[in-house]
């Protein structure tokens, strides 16, 4: 590459892992709050909970790489125009087109980095992090076999143990269900057996009874059972792996999902397909969005009042995509034969930035567009 080139690349990619790292951390940061509050809540350690954020970092920095480039190329583009470095190479005779290949090369790394992760890395991290989710969920009944404690495994459940013995049995168990506004039910049981389930644990209750006290009528209802099984799955935050997420499976299943593929998340063939051939378009956003963000500064040409309007016309192209992708989506996923659909942003930002550069590169005609407000 030539010397303009490399340097123009350098300054590209240095400040996109600048604002890479900056947009990640407030991404994960916020991210991580949430996990935080939900791992105290369940009585993990700290090494569970830098586990689970891991999982979350490779979708989020999908979700900024594209911001990240967008803002590279305007922040540099703009830099290099204020200093008339830019001024000086289209002096030289470089023209837009000439000056836009370290951006299309900066974009292609970026986009690299993009199918890196749409088609690997975040499909993989988002199993681990539902597979680790589930084991930390069905961890909730072995934390639940503490003898002589009341524990509160969730918000409005008290829990009791008298004694665990050798063999598994529990006895002497009280739990207290104060979840619903109208009822409060207290059972006691002599023995308690935890069962594992496909379904997830059962608190099997022997030789007891359940003593339902109404709030507003102030009435007791005691009602006595040989057993009683009590569904300690549902004092679980989630719902487990009944359904598996579309975006866990491979870009090839994705395009052609099998009988279990579907039975497995509860989705149809439009939503595979749908989420398959946006891993196809995905990786050219980071591309698409520094090339709007570069061949929008470069309409217009230099002014001592600098390029304001044309970052505005970036940031307005920018959100139009976004606009125009969300309405995309929503067809696609509903109707199987739509799937072209998702390449529309793509084209739209492709035809956009063949236009501002054919635009910049006839000054003449911008000149004709602004010598009427000059003369008014």
């Amino acid at each position: 590459m030539a010397r303009f080139d490399r340097y123009f690349l350098q300054q590209l990619m240095w400040l996109f892992g600048f604002f890479a790292l900056v947009l990640v951390s407030v991404y994960w940061i916020n991210r991580a709050v949430v996990l935080f509050d939900q791992i105290l809540a369940d009585g993990q350690s700290a090494g569970v909970f830098v586990t689970l954020t891991l999982y979350t970092l490779p979708n989020v920095i999908r979700m900024v790489l594209p911001i990240a480039a967008f803002v590279a190329a305007v922040y540099v583009t703009n830099r290099l125009t204020t200093e008339s470095e830019l001024v000086v190479a289209q002096a030289t005779g470089m023209s837009a087109w000439r000056m836009a290949r370290p951006v299309v090369a900066f974009g292609l790394i970026a986009s690299l980095l993009m199918a890196l992760l749409v088609h690997f890395l975040v499909p993989m991290s988002r199993t681990q992090l539902a597979d680790r989710t589930e084991e930390i969920e069905a961890n909730v009944a072995a934390r639940m076999l503490s003898e002589g404690q009341f524990l509160n495994p969730a918000r409005g459940i008290t829990f009791y143990i008298r004694e665990i013995t050798r063999e598994g049995e529990l006895v002497d168990v009280f739990l207290s269900d104060s979840r619903s506004d109208t009822t409060r039910t207290d059972y006691l049981a002599a023995r308690a057996y935890l069962v594992q389930q496909e379904s997830g644990p059962k608190l099997v209750m022997v030789d007891g009874s359940a003593q339902t006290y109404d709030l507003a009528d102030r009435r007791l209802l005691v009602t006595a059972f040989e057993n009683f099984t009590y569904d300690v799955g549902a004092l679980m935050r989630s719902g487990g792996r009944d359904k598996r997420d579309v975006r866990e499976y491979d870009t090839l299943t994705l395009f052609a999902p099998d009988a279990a593929a579907l039975a497995a998340t509860g989705a149809d063939r439009a939503d595979f397909l749908y989420e398959g051939h946006l891993r196809i378009a995905q990786p050219f956003n980071p591309l698409v969005a520094a090339l709007i963000g570069f061949s929008a500064l470069m309409v217009g040409g230099f002014s001592r009042f600098g390029v304001w309007r044309q970052i505005g016309l970036a940031v307005f192209l920018i959100i139009i995509l976004q606009a125009v992708e969300n309405q995309t989506a929503d067809m696609a996923r509903h109707d199987a034969s739509a799937w072209p659909l998702v390449y529309l942003p793509t084209v739209l930002g492709a035809a956009a930035i063949l236009f501002m550069l054919w635009v910049s590169g006839r000054p003449a005609l911008l000149r004709r567009v602004n010598r009427p407000e000059a003369d008014a």
